[in-house]
């Protein structure tokens, strides 16, 4: 008890009562390993190390040989990882980790640690992890080379089998699934200038801290060390997978320099044409291709709002404004394999993505950045909130899967479908459903209500869809009358599209989120 009385003596509890400093010497002195035990290493000590890095100048990482760098994408698929080298396998805990060999697009080398007992020691690459499939390329590898991400697996789906489940690989990208499903849309640290005209920064993700997990545990943790030419942050994510794998990431940032963008918890997909395109490829028989067919937005006001993707002749941004969000995602709402008649892809498996803040975000917006795609090969959508005011520290819930208990509940949209053009008139049939709406009988007083910036509603019709038990609301836009006309508008098409929001309400009640559509 010396030290722990000169510690007292040091304080100097002035106008403390004898009761209260015996009752913390009694604690002391029986639960000494509780007092005084090292809280070991943790998110403080990466909050520490990316304030260190922020007062430094930003240093691109070193470049990894060409022979890798110069892999094609089936190249780098063949340097397998040997499963049997697994972080913690054989150790019966619930979790397993498997790395991803530098090279193709992957050409940073990431610091990857583990957590065990407070302390961290780093894991060392070996090629001996791996089996190399391109004759000739083991040699040229580097004995200390390092590892571009890596996997995280869990029986998610089966007892038996631990399944890979949650990826870090690539810039400051990772994605996850749920139970049963495929991967498809990513997830990023954070998004720098977006969409702007100076070009877009991507942080990266440079060292890793695995936290290692106790044998029944049921989520894993890690930290990430981000790095940029703008900004440093330090990271922290616990994760825990199921039928929807539940993410809870936590952000301090420390700029470098103004960002003069910040989208903070970006989501980023692949939309090449869904059921709202008029036409497809010539040489594709696919009904639809994409990983993610609309965005949802809950304001702060608690209004829904549907924006169904489009992949744009040209590069189209758009943003929702509110205050105090409370939640966002990229969703794949058709889930049926007809919807796609893919066997190799299965989109229809393709999970959706929802953010939730956990702290106040405040003031700020939703920005949809929809780029055009020739192909299927390339994410082209990005969604994120960019905040009003400058935040430091964030967090927030992210959610993979089916989640169709983040969507509203009365009613929703479930598909929307076009006919026509701009040269003549134009149709958009917008499919409601949802419980509440189902036992609406035909007959209800039920109503649509339409607006249009851009073009003139010529008409609306609403019917109760008798197939799925849902509402089939019907809207009839006219945008160019007459040659001259036609001209002028052709012109101030290109400036502005046309927008359209509709919602159906019964009596002065809501009872679907609303449709929001952009038609360039």
């Amino acid at each position: 008890m010396i030290t722990i009385t000169t510690i007292f003596r040091k304080k100097n509890f002035h106008g403390c009562s004898n009761v209260f400093v015996l009752s913390a010497i009694f604690f002391l002195t029986v639960f000494p390993r509780v007092a005084l035990a090292k809280t070991g290493f943790g998110y403080r000590n990466v909050i520490k190390k990316a304030a260190q890095l922020a007062k430094r100048p930003y240093q691109n990482p070193p470049s990894i040989p060409r022979a890798l760098a110069g892999l094609n994408y089936n190249q780098w698929q063949n340097i397998r990882f040997k499963p049997d080298k697994a972080l913690w396998h054989g150790e019966k805990l619930p979790f397993e980790v498997e790395f991803f060999h530098p090279g193709f697009l992957y050409n940073r080398t990431v610091v990857i640690n583990v957590v065990r007992s407070g302390n961290t020691h780093q894991v060392r690459f070996s090629k001996d992890m791996f089996t190399y499939g391109v004759p000739g390329l083991r040699p040229k590898v580097p004995r200390d080379l390092g590892f571009a991400g890596f996997r995280i697996h869990y029986p998610i789906n089966t007892k038996n089998y631990k399944d890979e489940f949650v990826v870090f690989l690539g810039a400051s990208y990772f994605r996850a699934v749920g139970a049963g499903e495929t991967y498809g849309l990513s997830a990023r640290g954070l998004a720098i200038d977006t969409a702007m005209a100076q070009g877009e920064e991507f942080p990266w993700f440079r060292e890793f801290w695995l936290v290692r997990p106790s044998p029944g545990a049921r989520q894993i943790k890690l930290y990430a060390l981000m790095d940029s030419v703008s900004a440093s942050a330090a990271y922290r994510f616990v994760i825990r997978p199921g039928k929807e794998t539940v993410m809870t990431v936590n952000c301090t940032l420390f700029p470098r320099k103004k960002i003069e963008k910040l989208g903070m918890a970006p989501l980023t997909s692949m939309f090449f044409y869904g059921e709202n395109t008029n036409v497809r490829p010539d040489d594709d028989f696919r009904p639809q291709v994409h990983d993610s067919d609309g965005l949802l937005v809950e304001t702060g006001t608690g209004e829904w709002i549907w924006r169904p993707l489009i992949n744009p002749k040209k590069l189209l941004v758009t943003s929702f404004q509110t205050t105090d969000l409370k939640g966002f995602g990229l969703f794949q709402q058709d889930r049926d394999f007809d919807d796609y008649q893919d066997l190799e892809s299965h989109y229809e498996k393709r999970p959706s993505a929802w953010v939730t803040p956990l702290n106040g975000w405040g003031k700020g917006r939703v920005e949809l950045v929809e780029i055009p795609e020739a192909t299927e090969y390339d994410d082209n959508i990005v969604a994120y909130w960019v905040p009003e005011h400058d935040l430091k520290s964030f967090s927030y819930r992210l959610e993979w899967g089916t989640l169709d208990a983040s969507l509203p509940p009365a009613g929703r949209v479930v598909g929307t479908r076009t006919a026509g053009s701009w040269r003549t008139d134009k149709l958009y049939l917008i499919d409601f459903n949802g419980a509440m709406l189902r036992r609406l009988p035909a007959g209800t007083p039920l109503r649509g209500v339409v607006t249009v910036t851009g073009a003139r509603l010529v008409g609306q019709q609403l019917e109760k869809n008798r197939a799925t038990g849902g509402w089939r609301l019907v809207i009839h836009v006219k945008r160019n009358e007459g040659p001259l006309k036609q001209m002028i508008l052709k012109v101030s098409q290109n400036e502005r599209p046309v927008e359209l929001r509709a919602f159906l309400r019964l009596g002065k009640s809501a009872l679907t989120d609303t449709w929001s559509y952009v038609d360039p």
